[in-house]
């Protein structure tokens, strides 16, 4: 049987706007159409950010829900799995980043294992209280956190946690691969996240993804090493040298040719529920 491979589309994220690229989704009702074009692509997981009336990152919850409420009734067959970000704007606070997942219980949401620099502009926090209340209302609300980790320190961040109760295995790590101030996307750092992954923390799954010019290669080498992919216009709004990308549905659609030319199957949402261990 050939082996399933999860493609997660990542459909807005908190920076690029339309001047960026035209094809950026930005309101509720443009992320609920390309939530929906994505998963008749063949992607089974949608990591979602919102944004705010002028463009910008924003955690507001009533438009997390007002989105949301418009998948639902828009596109009632639409099964893809929901991943909600807790971190689509360095200035919200604690409470204010989890509130949504309080109110809306997804299936996952994106647990940031460390603070960084961001952006070479300021400082993206996620201080140990923060980590530690995180992780225990993902337990009790029977959310999956999506750990995503910039760098290998973040890895060993996970590990403490999972010591510690926060964190329940299998965990589910998102290595984030040529971000500013993260580690640099090549394929050999992937394969030192990937080890220190497997030392740390085994049994556990993994997607990753490239930002800019390390987008294909590490494609490439995620497929080739067991691993999960995403995609989408959070991470580059460009589908190649100079070529501004359609829509996200076109960046699953490359990754679905990649997946299915290596000779694996593209993952549909209920398989990802299985493969990740999701409630539905």
């Amino acid at each position: 049987m050939a082996k399933k491979t999860i493609i997660t589309a990542a459909v807005t994220g908190a920076w690029p706007k339309k001047e960026n690229n035209p094809n950026v989704p930005m309101t509720p009702s443009e992320i609920a159409d390309d939530v929906y074009s994505v998963w008749k692509a063949g992607a089974a997981i949608a990591h979602l950010h919102m944004r705010d009336e002028e463009g910008n990152g924003t955690m507001s919850t009533e438009k997390f829900v007002e989105t949301l409420d418009l998948i639902k009734t828009r596109y009632p067959d639409c099964d893809i799995v929901l991943n909600l970000t807790t971190s689509g704007d360095i200035h919200a606070d604690d409470e204010i980043r989890v509130a949504h997942v309080k109110k809306l219980k997804p299936e996952m949401a994106s647990y940031d294992c460390g603070s960084m620099n961001w952006l070479h502009s300021g400082v993206f926090l996620n201080t140990p209280k923060f980590l530690e209340d995180c992780g225990m209302l993902f337990q009790e609300l029977n959310v999956k956190p999506e750990i995503e980790a910039f760098d290998p320190g973040m890895i060993a961040n996970a590990a403490y946690y999972l010591k510690k109760g926060v964190l329940k295995a299998p965990l589910h790590f998102q290595f984030c691969m040529g971000c500013a101030n993260g580690i640099p996307g090549s394929v050999k750092n992937l394969v030192f996240m990937k080890e220190t992954m497997d030392s740390l923390c085994p049994g556990s799954t993994w997607s990753t993804f490239g930002v800019g010019h390390s987008a294909m290669e590490i494609m490439y080498a995620a497929v080739a090493m067991g691993g999960h992919l995403r995609v989408g216009m959070e991470d580059n709004v460009m589908y190649s040298k100079g070529v501004l990308a359609d829509s996200n549905a076109q960046f699953v659609e490359r990754a679905a040719r990649v997946i299915r030319e290596f000779g694996n199957d593209v993952a549909t949402p209920d398989e990802a529920r299985e493969i990740l261990g999701l409630k539905k």
